[in-house]
C-alpha cells in the first residue's frame, strides 16, 4: 500500500534535509487517505469533530433568547438585557477572535488532536461556570472564555477534518459540518421556549439548565473525540512518520472491513523535509506574500458573509416587531424557520461543490444571495411584504448564503500549505468574526433601530453589495480544489521541489 520511507542524505547533508535537523522522507500517506471510500469510520470523524458547531449554534442562540429573562427580578443575576446582548455578546466575539489566533498557532505547532481536546475542555469548563453566574462580572468573564474555547475549535477542527476526509468528499462534508451551526440554533430556540417557561422551571433555574445541557452534550462529544486520531499529515511533517504509518494502516484495515471491498491503489508520492516547527514569520510570508491572491479571496469571502448575516440576523427581531407588529415572544418561531433554511443550503448544495466545482459554486452562492437580498430590499421598500413573506425572502437569501459562508471556511482550510493551515483558518475566522461581530452590529443596530424603512433598506443593500463583491472576487480568484489532494492544492513548505502530488496549481 505504500509506506513512509526515509531517504537519508537526499540533499547531500547527512540526511538532515537542510531543515532544522529533519530527515527527508518519501511517502504515499496523503494519497492513501484520499483514495479511501466513505465508511462508518469517516462518520466517527464527522460526529466526533463536526458536532461542536451544533454546540456553538446552541450557545449563541440560547444567550440571545434568555437575555430578557436574565434581566427580570428573580433570575438570580443582577444584569440588564442590553448587557447580555451587548457587553456579553461582544466579549464572546472578542474571546473567539483571540482564541482562534492563540489556539490556531498552537494547533500548527503541537498537533490537531491535542488542541481539539484542550479547546473543547476550555469550552466545557467555561460554559459550566457560566451556568452558576452570580454577578455580571462572573457572567462576562466566562462568556469571554467560552468564546476563547470555541474560537480555538474552529482552527483545530477544520484542520483535522480536511486532513482526514478523502478529497472526493471534503467539500460537501466541510459545508454540512459548518452549516450544522444552524441545527444548534434551532435546538437553542426550542430549548429556550421550554427552559424559560415558568410553569415548568423557576426564573432562576431555567436559564442555568440551558447552559448545563450544553455541557452534557459537550461531554458526549469529548468521549467520541477520544477515538479520533492525530492527523497523519501533521505527524509526517513533524518527524513522526512511524506513528503516521500505524494510524493510516489501522484506518485502511478498518475501512476495508467495513466496506468489504479491496482498497484501490494509492497514486502519487510526496517527498518532504521534516521539521519540528515553522516560524510565525514564515507563516505570515507564505499567506500574505506567496499566496497573496488567495489571501484576498479569503478576506473577501469572510467579510462578505459576515456583513450579509448581520444585515439580516442582527435586527430581524426588531424588524418584525417594528414594521409588522409581531409580538416579541413570537419572533423565536420566525428565527427557527430562518435557521432551517440556513441548514438546508449546505445540506442540499454541498455535493455540487465537489462535482460542479468550487469556483462556480462559491461565486454563484455569493452572487445569488446578494442579488436576492437586493430584491428583498426593493420589495420591503415598496411595502408589499408581510412578516411571513419577508421571512420567506430571508430563507431564500440564506439558503444560498449559508452554503457560501460555509465554503469560506472550507476555502481557507484547503488553499494554504499544511504548515500554515490552522493559523490561516484562525486568522480569517478572527477577521470575519471581528467584522461581523463588532463592526456589523455597530452599523446595523443604528440602521435597523431607527424604525425608518429607508434605513433598514440601506442595511440590506450594504450586506447585499459586499456579498456580491465577494462573489465577483471568487469568480476570478477561487481555486479549483474539488477532488484534489491538499498537497496538490498548496504544496507543503516542507515538500521537495519535484514531489509528485505536491505541485501546487492555481
Amino acid at each position: 500500500m505504500g509506506t513512509a520511507t526515509g531517504v537519508g542524505g537526499a540533499d547531500g547533508v547527512g540526511g538532515a534535509g537542510g531543515t532544522a535537523g529533519g530527515r527527508t522522507i518519501t511517502t504515499r500517506i496523503p494519497a492513501r487517505l484520499d483514495r479511501l471510500p466513505w465508511s462508518r469510520w469517516h462518520w466517527t470523524i464527522v460526529i466526533g469533530l463536526g458536532t461542536v458547531w451544533i454546540l456553538d449554534g446552541l450557545e449563541v442562540t440560547v444567550v440571545g433568547n434568555i437575555a430578557s429573562r436574565l434581566s427580570e427580578p428573580g433570575s438570580g443575576l443582577a444584569i440588564s438585557s442590553s448587557q447580555v446582548t451587548g457587553t456579553a455578546a461582544a466579549l464572546y466575539v472578542v474571546g473567539a477572535c483571540f482564541g482562534a489566533l492563540f489556539w490556531g498557532r498552537l494547533t500548527d505547532r503541537y498537533g490537531r488532536k491535542r488542541l481539539f481536546m484542550i479547546t473543547l475542555a476550555v469550552y466545557l469548563a467555561a460554559t459550566a461556570l457560566t451556568s452558576i453566574s452570580f454577578a455580571p462580572w462572573w457572567f462576562f468573564t466566562f462568556r469571554f472564555l467560552t468564546g476563547f474555547g470555541i474560537g480555538g475549535e474552529y482552527a483545530a477542527i477544520n484542520s483535522a477534518i480536511d486532513e482526514l476526509i478523502p478529497a472526493h468528499h471534503r467539500g460537501r462534508v466541510d459545508l454540512i459540518i459548518n452549516g450544522s451551526f444552524w441545527v444548534g440554533a434551532v435546538g437553542g430556540s426550542l430549548l429556550s421556549i421550554v427552559a424559560l417557561n415558568t410553569d415548568f422551571l423557576a426564573k432562576g433555574v431555567g436559564w442555568r439548565l440551558t447552559f448545563a445541557l450544553g455541557v452534557v452534550l459537550g461531554l458526549v462529544i469529548l468521549l467520541v473525540r477520544r477515538n479520533v486520531p492525530e492527523s497523519p499529515r501533521w505527524l509526517l511533517i513533524h518527524g513522526r512518520e512511524r506513528e503516521a504509518e500505524e494510524i493510516v494502516s489501522s484506518i485502511e484495515s478498518r475501512v476495508a472491513d467495513e466496506t468489504g471491498k479491496r482498497l484501490p491503489a494509492a497514486e502519487g508520492e510526496l517527498v518532504i523535509h521534516q521539521r519540528r516547527s515553522v516560524t510565525f514569520g514564515e507563516i505570515a510570508r507564505t499567506v500574505f506574500q506567496d499566496y497573496r491572491r488567495r489571501a484576498v479571496l479569503g478576506f473577501s469571502l469572510f467579510i462578505g458573509q459576515a456583513f450579509l448575516y448581520n444585515a439580516i440576523t442582527f435586527g430581524f427581531g426588531a424588524i418584525l416587531t417594528t414594521f409588522f407588529d409581531v409580538p416579541t415572544g413570537d419572533t423565536g418561531y420566525y428565527f427557527v424557520v430562518i435557521a432551517v433554511g440556513n441548514f438546508l443550503g449546505p445540506l442540499l448544495l454541498g455535493k455540487l461543490f465537489d462535482t460542479v466545482g468550487r469556483r462556480v459554486m462559491i461565486s454563484s452562492t455569493y452572487l445569488l444571495s446578494g442579488l436576492l437580498l437586493f430584491l428583498t430590499a426593493r420589495l420591503f421598500d415598496r411595502g408589499v411584504l408581510t412578516a411571513a413573506t419577508l421571512t420567506a425572502c430571508w430563507c431564500a437569501v440564506l439558503f444560498f448564503a449559508s452554503a457560501g459562508a460555509s465554503s469560506a471556511y472550507l476555502t481557507v482550510s484547503e488553499i494554504f500549505p499544511m504548515e500554515t493551515r490552522a493559523m490561516s483558518i484562525a486568522f480569517f475566522y478572527a477577521l470575519g468574526t471581528a467584522a461581523g461581530g463588532i463592526s456589523g452590529p455597530l452599523l446595523f443596530a443604528d440602521l435597523t433601530g431607527t424604525g425608518k424603512v429607508a434605513d433598514t433598506v440601506l442595511a440590506f443593500q450594504i450586506g447585499a453589495a459586499l456579498m456580491c463583491a465577494a462573489g465577483l472576487v471568487a469568480a476570478v480568484c477561487a481555486v479549483n480544489a474539488e477532488r484534489r489532494s491538499l498537497e496538490d492544492i498548496a504544496r507543503p513548505l516542507t515538500a521537495a521541489a519535484e514531489s509528485g502530488t505536491a505541485k501546487a496549481r492555481a
